[in-house]
């Protein structure tokens, strides 16, 4: 047999923490040929970005330490290299692109710059360089690309800036792109888009893609082999399709189960009767750019409405109006019958206690000082008539156990806590103003498969419950299946479609809403196999 292109050998690593050692990776194995699609498939924690990490020599060392194993590029044993020597291998044979583009691109240098450095950095002419990368902003579809050589990374979108980021990885035409969770945050149609980019750039120069993701969809969409990982260990490896249908491990089973969008749909909810929320024309101007056209909004008590759209479609800008967080410049916002464009600051914060919001990243909405009692306690500091100060501590823990966490957590702070756990502090701290309304922006979007569904599943279980009502807003449309009543659908600051749950999914009218459908991914790689034929078959006809 010939050797693999990349051969990773009984690989351990651990890390030294004040709390003991943390075994990351343990003995783990597998191999990624040329022109192939590896998936590394696990949730936070599981080891696997440890893994490519350690293949692209990026572990701190210490704290993190390499105990045994091989890291083989074409027969070599790259942990046995020098410094310098994996400094010629890494961007040149080895290239990686990165969950988050904005983080790892320099914000003082234009992109052309950054690109073409990548060039000259293993050699190459400075002119030539600068070819290089307009050719490969053209490549990767960034409209007018002599022009964006020009920019900076914050003048593009989300997706374009990860078409940046496949840019310089493949500047100077890698054997390997390591593509660790690169579609996570992307719109559904952003995603499709990347991941076909990928595709697309694999058959133009047989490279390997290692791609490392929590996401069943883009496995079924871009894997060709799957290795599942779970505590530091590999417990199921194999075909994509087979390890699908026929999953070996429970663990596997437990996050194939927890993929969301294969439940019943909730049937047409009864909307007669008075609002809990109305939102009648709203309009929002952030200079010359018109973010609100016109958007009316209705929510009932115990309601829950989803909002989809593309980023820059006015999602946020609709929470955020609703809540009064941003005012808009002309409409009504009716709560109860009450118009909170007419009220006073005073009455405005009389109200907030109805009115909570979930952010989508709680590292950044916990204030990281605050333990977990203070966070949620802070509610009654600032509106004491809700709970007596005797009956705070008691409270914490009640809410604690509510969104699945331990009394015993009140004690410590965010930083402690995984991503989901750190949510459902969030939604905890929202939950202790009682309200009766709250507003999700993209409150899931970032978790693996299976926190997700249990966050999911904590929010429909409080709003039975308590009675509660949400707005929902997302881009994963899975999620939005299994939780909405109603989808609204926005695009370009308007209201294109809207509906029941069972109607928009099953009978989408619009052309902008089948688009957003075809374009999720299923988990299934028969199905997503069979979307992606659809889909090219559709764009082939001549419009």
């Amino acid at each position: 047999m010939a050797e693999h292109l990349l051969e990773v050998r009984d690989l351990s690593v651990e890390f030294h923490t004040a709390a003991g050692t943390v075994k990351a990776v343990q003995n783990v194995s597998w191999h990624l040929d040329r022109g192939e699609t590896l998936a590394i498939l696990g949730e936070s924690g599981s080891g696997k970005s440890v893994s490519a990490s350690a293949v692209m020599n990026l572990i701190d060392m210490p704290p993190g330490r390499i105990t045994s194993g091989q890291i083989l590029l074409n027969g070599r044993d790259m942990l046995k290299m020098t410094d310098e020597q994996r400094r010629q291998i890494n961007g040149a044979k080895i290239a990686m692109i990165f969950q988050d583009p904005l983080a790892h691109l320099n914000p003082v240098y234009t992109v052309g710059w950054q690109i073409a450095e990548m060039v000259t950095t293993h050699g190459g002419a400075r002119d030539k360089a600068q070819a290089r990368a307009l050719e490969l902003l053209r490549r990767v579809g960034i409209p007018e690309a002599e022009l964006a050589m020009a920019k900076y990374p914050h003048q593009f979108s989300g997706g374009q800036r990860q078409r940046l980021m496949i840019a310089m990885a493949l500047a100077c035409k890698p054997d390997i792109l390591i593509a660790d969770e690169p579609t996570t945050a992307l719109d559904v149609t952003v995603q499709a888009q990347v991941l076909e980019l990928l595709s697309e750039l694999q058959d133009e120069t047989g490279m390997g893609i290692l791609i490392i993701t929590h996401d069943l969809g883009v496995v079924a969409e871009i894997a060709d082999r799957v290795v599942v990982m779970n505590s530091g260990c590999i417990v199921e490896t194999g075909n994509a399709l087979e390890v699908y249908r026929n999953p070996k491990n429970p663990y596997t089973r437990k996050l194939i189960d927890a993929a969301p969008g294969k439940g019943e749909m909730p049937d047409e909810r009864d909307r007669s009767g008075q609002p809990l929320l109305r939102a009648v024309g709203l309009h929002k101007h952030y200079g010359a750019f018109h973010a609100l056209k016109g958007v009316d909004l209705t929510i009932m008590p115990g309601e829950t409405v989803a909002v989809v759209g593309e980023s820059g479609s006015g999602k946020s800008t609709l929470a955020r109006a609703i809540l009064r967080l941003d005012d808009p410049d002309q409409g009504q916002i009716l709560y109860r019958g009450q118009d909170l464009m007419r009220m006073s600051p005073r009455e405005i914060f009389g109200l907030r206690r109805d009115l909570q919001m979930v952010f989508q990243d709680p590292t950044q909405s916990l204030n990281p000082r605050m333990t977990v009692f203070q966070l949620i306690s802070e509610a009654w500091v600032i509106h004491p008539d809700i709970l007596p100060k005797a009956r705070w501590k008691e409270r914490v823990a009640e809410l604690l156990t509510k969104v699945g966490l331990h009394p015993d957590h009140a004690r410590r702070y965010p930083h402690q806590f995984s991503g989901g756990q750190r949510q459902r502090i969030a939604i905890a701290r929202a939950l202790a103003m009682e309200p009766k309304l709250i507003v999700c922006d993209e409150a899931v979007s970032a978790l693996d498969v299976s926190i997700q569904a249990q966050v999911i599943q904590l929010l429909d279980g409080l709003r039975r419950e308590f009675g509660l009502s949400y707005l929902f807003i997302a881009h994963d449309l899975p999620v939005v299946r299994d939780f909405a009543d109603r989808v609204i659908v926005m695009k370009s600051g308007t209201i294109v479609e809207e509906g029941p749950v069972r109607q928009i999914f099953e009978a989408p009218r619009q052309p902008y809403t089948q688009a957003l459908l075809s374009a999720s991914l299923d988990p299934d790689p028969e199905v997503q196999a069979a979307r992606r034929q659809s889909r090219e078959e559709t764009e082939r006809v001549p419009a």
